[in-house]
């Protein structure tokens, strides 16, 4: 189903924490909602959820305003970032345990949560409790069970978070295998660049209870709206011109005799081996660092380039980019 925010406020007292926002995500579409702590997203997930009461503004699913429904009303499900399943049940019986809820007859509702079970691949561990999985099990569990209501509206709080960084990436795949499969919407909240990227079709930047850009990842990333897209995207460097801000990819700065006529020299301040390439931090002429970066520019260059044109903390060399290659900013 399509999921419209219209004019989407929420104010805690004084506080205002999701500020007067409008979205819509298509209907079957990966949408991640992505930003620094503190920026709306989660309590924006949780009041098209109905977890949330909205202070202003709507909330359509479908052909509906929901606003004012309850959770189990709006046809949405959440799978929170604590997977809070049930210690005593087993991963059947956790899954099974809404339907029970609901009044669904054991059989129904064992048949319906196996099939679950099936789809996150975890159908032979039925019988085993929560305590007898792996974290990344114990989320496939909790997958399970949000789905298995019928959910056309999937909300998920940060659901990787709690995984180390090799099971995170195996379930970006089977997450995004799931979606397709059963073509629901999912509504997807982190603060990982690499995940949203991964995983969405549509990409919300928020900053301060506001939205900064919402657009596909590949867009997102070549043609940032802002400032604050483009540093916290991260891979591009914000450099102020007399005439304004551009965003330039870190992996098309220039250095040495390829920089070109928009050259200025600078001071190596960092190196850092990344395997198929190097990360090299500058202070250029010019240029102030920002306030969350220990260099003003950083160049990404191929193992091999570095390898031909090494450099070292201390070196001095030229820095610059193509015109075609800065993208313009607002502030």
């Amino acid at each position: 189903m399509d999921v419209e925010l219209i004019r989407l406020t929420k104010r805690y007292g004084d506080t205002l924490a999701v500020d007067n926002i409008d979205l819509k995500i298509r209907s079957g579409a990966y949408c991640c909602l992505l930003g620094p702590s503190g920026c709306g997203k989660t309590t924006t997930l949780r009041m098209i959820g109905g977890h949330e009461a909205v202070s202003s503004g709507d909330v359509v699913i479908g052909p509906h305003s929901v606003g004012d429904a309850t959770p189990a009303e709006r046809g949405t499900a959440m799978m929170f970032q604590s997977y809070a399943l049930f210690p005593h049940l087993n991963c059947r019986d956790n899954v099974a345990f809404s339907l029970k809820m609901r009044g669904v007859g054991k059989a129904e509702r064992h048949a319906r949560a196996m099939e679950m079970l099936a789809l996150v691949q975890m159908g032979h561990l039925a019988e085993r409790l929560p305590a007898q999985l792996s974290g990344g099990q114990q989320q496939r569990v909790a997958l399970a069970r949000a789905l298995v209501t019928g959910p056309k509206v999937l909300l998920l709080d940060e659901p990787l978070s709690a995984l180390d960084p090799f099971l995170r990436v195996r379930m970006r795949v089977e997450l995004k295998r799931i979606q397709a499969e059963l073509g629901l919407t999912f509504i997807h909240v982190t603060h990982s660049q690499e995940e949203a990227m991964a995983l969405s079709d549509l990409v919300v930047v928020m900053n301060g209870g506001r939205i900064e850009q919402a657009a596909d990842p590949r867009t997102v990333f070549e043609r940032p709206a802002s400032a604050f897209v483009a540093r916290f995207i991260g891979g591009h460097n914000v450099i102020a011109l007399p005439d304004g801000l551009v965003a330039v990819r870190a992996d098309r700065m220039r250095l040495g005799l390829d920089a070109g006529p928009s050259a200025r020299m600078a001071r190596v301040v960092a190196v850092e081996y990344q395997g198929t390439s190097v990360h090299v931090g500058l202070d250029a002429e010019g240029l102030e660092r920002p306030p969350e970066g220990p260099a003003a520019l950083t160049a990404v260059v191929g193992d091999g380039a570095f390898a031909a044109m090494p450099l070292a903390p201390g070196d001095t060399v030229a820095v610059g980019w193509d015109e075609a290659a800065a993208h313009r900013l607002r502030a």
